[in-house]
């Protein structure tokens, strides 16, 4: 099989396993269930539609999925006019339910009988976009010879299967058309026309739910990346869309265990009492899994009396603010040497243009860093745009980095979307998560940085772009590229300047940085912690560092008593569990009166081994240090 080149948007490859090799090895198992059929390549296969009262059927039984994806159909077909293609639908067996096309197609379409009530599983016809997009459950590109029967071969398709609100198959929706017109960003195109038509089946099928749109960053709702879940008026989980599923990180299987209040922190009754304000705002909320999304809903439902006089007293979540408090390099310098070394290299090239590449764990605060930068820099008065890499869908990620041609992909937005690249014009890109951008959009990019300009999907214009590039990761690039899941020129290209953010573990600077959260999210009034829970705080590993220590605190603060002093019994159940603080009384092993750093440190590290039994790796694993740490500590401290 000869290889096109054109492979590299069908499937996510494992770990190891470059796009293209991916490609080919879904076609060729696609091949092996087309022989197991007993389909000669060679044959000519039956094209025969329905007749005329069971395509009536086939219509009848499709009709909602029909209904919703005609004008995405034609919408769709506005962008690829005049290019020798056509647009199908099918029903989840692969038989045509509808089909747009250039006249000057259609009559070669006529041959292979792309037309209403015509099968194109792989049962049916062998290896094809359409057929195998159902089997494989995947986005699918087939190309010319690819084709499993040779009277394909002068055919390219590229197909999205549909998926209903429960995640199953529903449909599929394809572009096919003289292989010689085949376009790159067909398949793109191709997917966010399918995403679309899911959210419609998707919002039809709930009008009377509770729907969240959420999204880790606020410009992303009301776009085809925002998540979306439903819920019953009693706050019991229903349904969510794709991005939903994916920002979730569930499967639906999964989420049909939950509740609101157990996916975002936050009793349904609260979300009611917040929209029965004047002018609600949008809502922040925490996910299950610690990260922080922004929120909208609809079709709320009205409670009773009762319950209204006891949240409008709640504590809601706070409505977005408008722009971050930690806004320069000075402020970030809270006195740990590894930030201000960092924080020295930083401002020597500001204004210069050097790629700035920031590492360290989920949660140490790279975005925050990445901000001050900009902030600090000639570029402050232009925008600054951050795109998470990870939390983008694969689907979706091309359109909003590089943007698209006139066409209205996201409903109202009717003159195209000129993407993030383009939206940092003149100002910063700050690509978070660099290392889970596909492989096939680092070749794009690299080449964006090169040339210094953007073409949109859809488009045959380039247009010039000048901007600061930092990007962001918590991954090993120099790993992944040696099992091939990182391109070494992109990364060259993004190491101009590598600076690593320490884990909160391991900063000397702990309680400035905890005086300055408080600050933060304390609403002008001075919380205090008690001295065995700062104790606690310098014992623990930290794990989810700043994100970790942001939410603990935001939350001991709602539970504070009158002396604004936050004490163990404030802090949340898991963090006390993930300390063996629940079941057993917290002894401390010197006085709480102010000490030295060593004096401290021996502190934790005894309070660590009384809660492990002596354990020494199950202590050093709750300290996020090395057992050779604790042992070498002890033998300085009997030394001295």
């Amino acid at each position: 099989m000869r290889d096109t080149g054109i492979f590299t948007e069908q499937v996510k490859p494992g770990p190891g396993i470059s796009p293209a090799s991916s490609a080919r090895m879904k076609i060729e198992q696609a091949h092996e269930r087309s022989a197991a059929y007993g389909i000669p390549r060679t044959a000519m296969p039956d094209y025969g539609p329905l007749g005329k009262s069971d395509l009536a059927d086939l219509l009848a039984q499709n009709r909602v999925l029909h209904q919703h994806a005609l004008p995405v159909m034609e919408n769709l077909y506005e962008q690829i006019v005049n290019t020798h293609n056509m647009v199908i639908l099918t029903d989840v067996h692969g038989l045509i339910i509808h089909a747009l096309g250039d006249a000057d197609f259609l009559e070669k379409a006529d041959r292979v009988a792309l037309s209403p009530g015509v099968a194109w599983s792989e049962s049916s016809k062998g290896t094809n976009a359409i057929g195998t997009a159902i089997a494989e459950k995947s986005p699918t590109i087939v190309h010319a010879d690819q084709h499993y029967l040779e009277a394909n071969s002068f055919l390219t398709c590229s197909a999205a299967p549909i998926f209903d609100v429960m995640g199953s198959v529903i449909g599929v929706l394809d572009v096919t058309g003289d292989q010689h017109n085949f376009h790159k960003h067909t398949m793109a195109l191709v997917r966010m026309s399918a995403q679309m038509i899911e959210n419609q089946l998707f919002a039809s099928s709930f009008q009377d739910a509770i729907k969240l749109s959420f999204h880790s960053r606020p410009e992303f709702l009301g776009t085809l990346m925002e998540g979306i879940a439903c819920f019953d008026s009693e706050g019991r989980f229903l349904s969510a869309s794709r991005s939903g599923l994916f920002q979730l990180g569930l499967s639906m299987s999964a989420l049909q265990a939950h509740t609101f209040s157990s996916l975002f922190g936050l009793p349904v009754s609260a979300l009611h009492a917040h929209y029965r304000t004047a002018t609600p705002g949008l809502l922040t909320l925490c996910l299950h899994n610690g990260v922080r999304v922004y929120a909208k809903s609809q079709n709320l439902k009205p409670q009773p009396a009762a319950a209204r006089h006891v949240l409008d007293n709640a504590r809601l979540p706070k409505v977005v603010e408008a722009k971050s408090k930690l806004s320069s390099l000075h402020y970030l310098d809270t006195g740990d040497e590894q930030v201000a070394r960092a924080i020295d290299k930083l401002q020597r090239v500001l204004g210069r243009d050097i790629s700035i590449l920031v590492t360290g764990e989920t949660g140490t605060g790279k975005e925050l860093l990445a901000q001050a930068v900009h902030n600090d820099s000639p570029r402050k008065s232009s925008p600054f745009v951050a795109v998470n890499c990870a939390s983008i869908p694969e689907t979706l990620i091309e359109s909003e980095l590089f943007g698209y041609e006139d066409g209205a992909f996201t409903g109202a937005r009717k003159k195209g979307n000129i993407g993030k690249i383009l939206q940092a014009n003149g100002g910063t890109l700050f690509l978070d998560e660099i290392g889970d951008m596909p492989l096939n959009l680092q070749a794009r990019l690299l080449r964006v940085l090169q040339e210094r300009m953007v073409t949109p999907l859809g488009s045959n214009k380039s247009i010039p772009v000048n901007l600061a590039l930092i990007c962001a990761t918590n991954r090993n690039l120099r790993e992944m590229i040696t099992k091939g899941e990182f391109r070494d020129d992109l990364y060259y290209r993004l190491n101009g300047l590598v600076v690593r953010l320490p884990p909160l573990r391991e900063r000397s600077d702990l309680d400035v940085v905890i005086s300055k959260v408080l600050a933060t999210e304390s609403e002008g009034r001075q919380y205090r912690l008690a001295p065995e829970v700062m104790q606690v705080f310098h014992a623990h590993g930290w794990p989810g560092n700043f994100r970790q220590l942001t939410n603990l605190l935001r939350t001991a603060i709602v539970m504070t008593d009158a002396d604004m002093e936050i004490r163990l019994e404030h802090l949340a159940e898991d963090f006390l569990e993930d300390l063996d603080l629940t079941t057993a009384p917290l002894v401390l092993p010197r006085s709480t009166k102010p000490a030295s750093l060593d004096a401290l440190e021996m502190d934790a590290i005894q309070l660590a081994l009384q809660q492990h039994q002596g354990n020494v790796t199950a202590a050093a694993k709750a300290l996020g240090v090395s057992r050779n740490t604790i042992y070498r500590k002890q033998a300085s401290w009997k030394n001295e």
